[in-house]
Order: structure tokens, then C-alpha cells, then sequence
């Protein structure tokens, strides 16, 4: 009997083998990368991954991931403004399986179906960067954006004392942490320094450099007067940075922004831009990231995580903690 007994164990053996290596095979497409079973996979879906901000997100998600021992799928769009295209990903991720979903989504009511479905199918769902019209979510991780577009208008107040005219060149429909910084600088004007004039508060920039460069363009020619522009993120920063230069009116348009890459810093230093309000993109990248993984420990998380927002101006930029969100640490991508 001993021999039949062992022949079988062996047998056994050969069979799982098989099936490990054909799982093994099949994960090309599978975001655990063939790893262990038990390693957690949490899928990161930003709203683009174009802009350097993104890239600053994937920075601190990837951190968070190597120090807790999870994988992460990092993928999204590469418009900000393709909300199907941001679906199909979420669909993908819940029919892969992942343990754990965090979202930027690119429209607060858009994304809400699939962000159900995904809690519906057991996967929580942690939002970060901009809202979303959503009571399931397991935890919202951005900057408090109302108060970021309180620092613009403040800086816009000091830049022009207290006198003269200003626009605003919004983002896109549907963005809820644009809308929100717009928000917060439209009604701080009005209620805390009425005598600066909006002569400009509804035409939008798009999701692109170059959707935002044309707005910009027909703006500044239709309002040649105007002291001061605040734009509430990195595209159309730098569109309207692009534009004013083109009709050599920058460093004398007073140009409030939100976020930052290489040329918007040195636009700054070079007095053509006068105040960046900068988010933590690593941080909240990391943060949601840890949230979420806390949540499948058991563990209680907080509802709503402020990531901080700063008013970076050239007089503050090269202080060390301003320096570090200015050039943030991406070795993390490096790994």
C-alpha cells in the first residue's frame, strides 16, 4: 500500500504545481504581479497621469506600498476630462478582484455607479483629491480646496491693494476640488474685498495646457484691463502663464495659481507668476493609500483627511518645507 500512497502524493503535488504556474501565467494582467495570495492589491486610479501632480501622488502611493507590503496598480486616464475612460478602469479593477480601491474621480456624480458597484461587490472605496456625491466611501484624503481658493483670493487682495479688477478662468464641469477652490476665491472677493471688480467668473480652461492656453487668449482680449487672474490648477496655471506671455503682459498681470511644475517655479522666481497655492500630492498619495489598507486591518479611519494646502510665494519658495513641496521626492517611483 505504501508505494500507491506515495505515487498519489506525488501526483497531488504535480497538480498543484500546474495550476500555480497557470495562475503564474495568466498574470500579466493580474496586479498582484504573481505574488503571494496573501499580498493585498489596491488599485490607485488618478484622474490623469499627465500632469506632474499625478506623478507626485504616485510617488507617496508607491511609498506607502513598499512600508506596508501591499502592491499597488497604478492607472487611469490620460485626459482629465475622459470620464468614460475613468469608468472603464474601475470596472476593470472590480473584475480583477482588488482588495481595496482609491479614487480621484474625475466627476463627483459620473463616477458614482461604478464606485457603488465596487462597494456592492465587497471592495471599499477611498476617495482622494476631489469629492465625489457618494455617502459609501470609506474615507475622503485631499486638500480642504474651499480654503486653498481663501489663500488665492487673500494673496490677490495683497497684490493689488485692496483696488482694481480680477478674473477667474475655471477648470471643467463636474471637477468638485477645482470647483471648490473656485468657490472659495469667488465668494472670499466678494464678501471680504468687494472693492476688487469680477469682470470674468464662468468661461473654463479645459483639461489640457492647450484647451486652457485658447480660453486664456480670448480672455485676456476681451478684458485687456484686468490686474489680476486666478487659475485653480496646474493646466490652467500654466496656460494662462503661456497666454500672458504671448501678449507681453507677464509679471504685470498679477497670476495666482494652484499647483506647480518645473516652468510654473520658475515663473515664480522669475516674478511672472505671483503665488502658487500648493496641495501634498505625495502625501495624500501616501495617506490614502495607508487609509485604505488600515480599513482592511479592522482598524477605524478617519472620514475626511486634510492634506494641508500652503501659499507659496517667491519671498517663502526657497524655505525648506515650501522647497519640498516645490521639488518633491519621487525616489519612491524608483524602486
Amino acid at each position: 500500500m505504501r508505494a500507491p500512497t506515495l505515487l498519489a502524493l506525488a501526483l497531488t503535488l504535480l497538480a498543484a504545481g500546474c495550476d500555480c504556474a497557470g495562475e503564474g501565467d495568466s498574470s500579466g494582467s493580474d496586479p498582484g504581479g504573481g505574488g503571494s495570495e496573501e499580498t493585498r492589491t489596491i488599485a490607485v486610479i488618478p484622474k490623469g497621469t499627465t500632469h506632474v501632480f499625478w506623478r507626485s501622488v504616485h510617488a507617496g502611493a508607491q511609498r506607502a506600498a513598499n512600508e506596508l507590503g501591499v502592491e499597488i496598480v497604478w492607472q487611469g486616464p490620460v485626459r482629465e476630462d475622459d470620464r468614460s475612460a475613468q469608468i472603464r478602469v474601475v470596472e476593470d479593477m472590480i473584475s480583477r478582484g482588488v482588495d481595496a480601491i482609491v479614487l480621484a474621480p474625475l466627476d463627483s456624480a459620473a463616477l458614482v455607479p461604478v464606485a457603488t458597484e465596487a462597494a456592492g461587490e465587497g471592495i471599499p472605496v477611498v476617495i482622494f483629491d476631489s469629492g465625489i456625491d457618494w455617502e459609501g466611501l470609506t474615507s475622503f484624503v485631499a486638500t480642504d480646496n474651499y480654503q486653498g481658493g481663501v489663500l488665492a483670493a487673500e494673496r490677490m487682495n495683497e497684490l493689488l491693494g485692496g483696488t482694481g479688477t480680477v478674473m477667474v478662468m475655471r477648470y471643467q464641469e463636474g471637477s468638485a476640488s477645482t470647483s471648490r477652490r473656485e468657490s472659495g476665491f469667488l465668494e472670499t472677493m466678494r464678501e471680504r474685498f468687494p472693492s476688487i471688480t469680477i469682470v470674468s467668473d464662468n468661461q473654463y480652461g479645459g483639461a489640457t495646457t492647450e484647451t486652457a492656453y485658447a480660453t486664456a487668449e480670448n480672455l485676456l482680449v476681451s478684458h485687456p484691463e484686468v490686474g489680476g487672474v486666478f487659475t485653480p490648477n496646474e493646466s490652467t496655471t500654466f496656460g494662462m502663464l503661456r497666454a500672458l506671455t504671448d501678449a507681453d503682459r507677464a509679471g504685470e498681470t498679477k497670476l495666482v495659481g494652484f499647483d506647480a511644475n518645473d516652468n510654473l517655479v520658475q515663473a515664480l522666481r522669475d516674478g511672472h507668476v505671483h503665488g502658487l497655492v500648493l496641495q501634498n500630492p505625495v502625501r495624500m498619495g501616501e495617506l490614502a493609500v495607508r487609509t485604505a489598507v488600515a480599513h482592511l486591518d479592522g482598524e477605524t479611519v478617519e472620514t475626511r483627511i486634510d492634506t494641508g494646502a500652503t501659499m507659496v510665494t517667491a519671498d517663502n519658495m526657497d524655505e525648506p518645507d515650501v522647497a519640498a513641496l516645490l521639488a518633491p521626492d519621487l525616489s519612491a517611483l524608483d524602486d
